[in-house]
């Protein structure tokens, strides 16, 4: 019953996600506009998004680096929610962490936090405490670029096997989940990178929500008076 219920949550979550992909997608617009013209740091993250996805198709993958990122977002998100973290096994086909509680962010956070692109934000901003990084934004660009370019790419990966993670949830929720937060995620990188503020894409996610569900409801009530009428041919 739970598993249905999660069914439908996930197919009313669909207007919300093409809301989110709008926005995103509207910001990185303004923020392309923004940092035209802004040389080796335009380019800079693209490009180290392109040479992981090479790397990707043309090298051995590491597989239990992704593991570990794995398993170690499990036990981030567990801590974030007040969980405690057990044991921990890594291996290349496959990993496992015991946690005091679990729920479907939990379940679901490796496909949808970029754990290494997360580390490599925190290193720089840490670092920026005692030196003066500007010189060094195009190379932590890059390096945000391939760390990310690190997550979509095994993300798509391995959802295109079987995952225990997925299946716990539903996949009609789990991967609607995902691709939600991987959108949210993406637009909170383009704000801390470019020039658009969360303000401005809270307001372009509050307009296109409202878009997307109002065009949703105006359909179904158009498919509903249509089924009504059809019926009502056939009495």
């Amino acid at each position: 019953m739970w598993k249905f219920m999660k069914l439908l949550i996930g197919i009313g979550l669909w207007p919300l996600a093409w809301a989110v992909s709008t926005s995103t997608y509207e910001l990185y617009q303004s923020s392309l506009d923004a940092s035209l013209g802004g040389g080796w740091s335009a380019w800079a993250l693209p490009l180290g998004f392109m040479l992981w996805v090479m790397l990707f198709f043309t090298l051995p993958r590491p597989f239990r680096t992704y593991v570990l990122g794995h398993e170690l977002t499990h036990a981030l998100w567990a801590m974030l929610m007040g969980g405690k973290v057990g044991k921990m096994k890594v291996g290349k086909s496959g990993g496992h962490v015991v946690l005091s509680k679990t729920n479907f962010l939990i379940t679901l956070a490796p496909y949808f936090f970029p754990f290494y692109a997360a580390m490599v934000i925190a290193a720089y901003y840490l670092a920026g405490i005692w030196l003066e990084l500007a010189a060094y934004e195009a190379w932590w660009l890059g390096l945000m670029g391939f760390a990310w370019s690190f997550h979509i790419t095994f993300t798509v990966h391995m959802l295109s096997q079987q995952q225990p993670d997925v299946e716990e949830h539903g996949m009609i929720f789990s991967l609607t989940v995902i691709y939600i937060m991987n959108a949210l995620v993406m637009a909170l990188l383009i704000v801390m990178l470019g020039e658009p503020r969360l303000l401005r894409f809270g307001e372009l996610l509050g307009h296109d929500t409202a878009a997307a569900y109002s065009n949703t409801a105006s359909a179904l009530e158009k498919i509903w008076t249509e089924c009504l009428r059809l019926v009502g041919r056939f009495r």
